[in-house]
């Protein structure tokens, strides 16, 4: 039970790391009509009828939620190489360890959404009519969702491995 445990909660990270991957990466967070045309924009730059530019403006916003969503894919990285790695050890360290990075990776992807929502809805809900999140952004809810139950499974895979009697060796019979 407990290698299914710690196998479905890296199976799960993975899943995380790829959405929040997915999601820092592209340029899909807002869509929004600008001058009449379609518009959309991520964390690293912006797109006008499918012209792509920088990001120009440095705020702190700008600069907190990408190194936040680096620090989440980082930590689901971290996360999962550890699952993986003590997937068939569900008594070592690494567990709980990796369990934590997948925690902090949801935190950090939290913090990140949580600071983007809040800016952009001020920002935009005053300039803009026509304006929504768009599926980049979706994704990192999902990604905070998948890796902090990541994380959950890993330490509940650790407590339950360190709660069990250890299994006896050949030689003790």
């Amino acid at each position: 039970m407990v290698f299914s445990l710690v196998g479905g909660a890296t199976l799960c990270g993975a899943a995380a790391l790829v959405l929040l991957l997915i999601s820092t990466a592209t340029d899909h967070w807002m869509q929004y009509r600008y001058s009449g045309n379609a518009s959309n924009q991520g964390l690293w730059r912006f797109c006008i009828n499918r012209k792509c530019h920088a990001h120009t403006l440095t705020a702190a916003f700008w600069d907190a939620t990408r190194a936040f969503m680096l620090l989440s894919v980082l930590s689901a990285f971290a996360g999962v190489v550890l699952g993986f790695v003590a997937s068939n050890r569900p008594r070592s360290s690494r567990v709980r360890t990796g369990g934590i990075a997948l925690l902090l990776s949801g935190f950090f992807a939290l913090l990140a959404l949580a600071i983007y929502t809040g800016v952009m809805v001020d920002f935009f809900g005053k300039r803009y009519i026509d304006w929504r999140f768009s599926w980049s952004y979706i994704l990192g809810w999902i990604g905070i969702i998948l890796a902090l139950g990541a994380g959950v499974l890993q330490l509940c895979a650790y407590k339950r491995s360190i709660a069990e009697p250890a299994p006896a060796s050949v030689s003790d019979s």
